[in-house]
This record gives structure tokens, sequence and C-alpha cells, in this order.
């Protein structure tokens, strides 16, 4: 996918077609931008190993299910995406940034309805607020044995959100694309335990690494807002004491190095 020729504030090309599975502007919502036509087909066609931060290892049979989701709106400094932070206290990876998401319920008609459903009960997001434009291959996380798969959607009517549960998620953020596309915010992540290596990106007091980090470079590539890096400076990553999860914890649990 090659930028178009006019690019908006953030550097994303515009594109005179909607995506397959949305719907032109309807009275009442704001512009949908047309550049996400190719996004969402960007997301669509993706492989497993152009998501992850890590070479792709194969699901074993019993991995549960997940999604998370990947909501871009237009905010005060363009284009910008939803991030939580988990409550530090957490004893699977406290404190870290992530994806509204979680495990699949068996009511979950979707990975889409798994998403929208986990961001809802984390920071009250109205899923009438929310258009779905795109579901990627599922990835699996070895560390959790989850597989789970991120759900594009556009917040076509911004609405309040705000941590409903402290003990869960300590605060959530609208992170402008820009920002992370900027070089001087992005590094790369070492894990001393693991010896994982990926992408991380310094953002509204965040450092947001494995999953999450993986999956944000693989946005801003396939969003064309990616720019070249400066020379890359290497981080340790936060290291935590990981215990065995209850399981009101395993259902969040995709972030860090689960990358």
């Amino acid at each position: 996918m090659s930028p178009g020729p006019h690019p908006d504030d953030t550097g994303a090309p515009r594109s005179a077609r909607y995506p397959r599975d949305a719907t032109p502007d309807q009275p009442g919502r704001p512009h949908q931008p047309g550049w996400l036509a190719d996004l969402a087909d960007a997301l669509r066609s993706a492989r497993p190993d152009e998501l992850q931060s890590r070479n792709h290892v194969p699901a074993t049979n019993g991995a549960r299910p997940a999604a998370v989701l990947m909501l871009l709106g237009d905010g005060p400094a363009g284009t910008d995406i939803l991030l939580i932070e988990r409550a530090p206290d957490l004893r699977s990876h406290g404190g870290q940034p992530a994806f509204p998401g979680g495990a699949t319920d068996p009511c979950d008609a979707s990975p889409a309805a798994t998403a929208l459903r986990e961001a809802r009960e984390e920071v009250g997001l109205d899923p009438e607020c929310v258009q779905v434009l795109a579901t990627g291959p599922a990835l699996y996380l070895p560390p959790s044995d989850f597989l789970v798969t991120p759900v594009l959607a556009w917040w076509h009517t911004p609405c309040s959100v705000a941590p409903l549960d402290s003990n869960e998620t300590s605060s959530v953020a609208r992170v402008p694309v820009a920002t992370l596309a900027d070089p001087v915010n992005r590094v790369l992540a070492h894990h001393p335990r693991t010896g994982y290596r990926g992408p991380a990106f310094r953002a509204h007091g965040m450092f947001i690494w494995g999953f999450t980090g993986g999956l944000l470079a693989a946005l801003l590539r396939m969003g064309g807002w990616e720019r070249p890096w400066l020379p890359a400076e290497q981080v340790e990553a936060p290291v935590a004491a990981i215990s065995a999860p209850s399981d009101a914890e395993r259902a969040p649990e995709l972030t860090g190095e689960s990358g």
C-alpha cells in the first residue's frame, strides 16, 4: 500500500472509497476518512508474522481466544488511538499500557463482539459510537496461551471513557498517531529475562512495548505513517515478578512480554 499524494496531518493517505464492510457517512455522523479503506484492507490481508514483533509461533490446540480493539478517532491533535494502562498492583503485567480487550466469552458472536464488550467493561465505551472496519489474523501469545485477534474500528462519535474498575485499569488515553510516529518517541525494548527485543514507544508518560508495541508499529506501517527511525535507542523493558494470575486477571493479560 502506498500513501496517496495528499497526506493528512498525520501523514496517512487519503482515498475516495470506503472499507468494504463500512457504509458511507450517515446523517449526524462525522466524516469518515477515506484512508481507512486502505488501512482496513492491509489489516485483513496481513500475515501473523507481519503484526507480531517476535517470530510467529503456531498456536497450541488449547489456546484461549481473545481480541483487542484498535480504536482510531479524530482527536484534537489529529488521528489518535485509544489505549489503557493496567492497574499497577495487578500480579501480571501491572502498570503496562494495552489496547482494550481480553478473553472471549461464550456469549461473544465474533472477535469484534469480544473487543467491544471488553472496551465497554473496562472504560465504558459505547459500542453505538464505534464502527468496526476489519479484523486481522489471530496472533498467538505463548506465555499466556492466548490466540488474540486484533479488531480495527473507527470512533465516529467519540464518547466519554474512563476506568470503570481502578483495580483493573488505572488510566485511559487517546494517543495521537503523530506522537507515535515521531522517531524521537520510538525505541527498541529489550527484556533481560526473556531476551525479547521489539519496538516500543514513549507517549503520554507511558512506556508501550511487547504485544501492544508490536501492533502499534505494524499499524503505523500499514497506515503509511511510519517515519525513518533515528539510530535505535535500546531500552531495558520493565521487569516485574509474575505469579500465576487469577481468572479475573487472565482475561486482560495481553500486554508486555507476551509480545
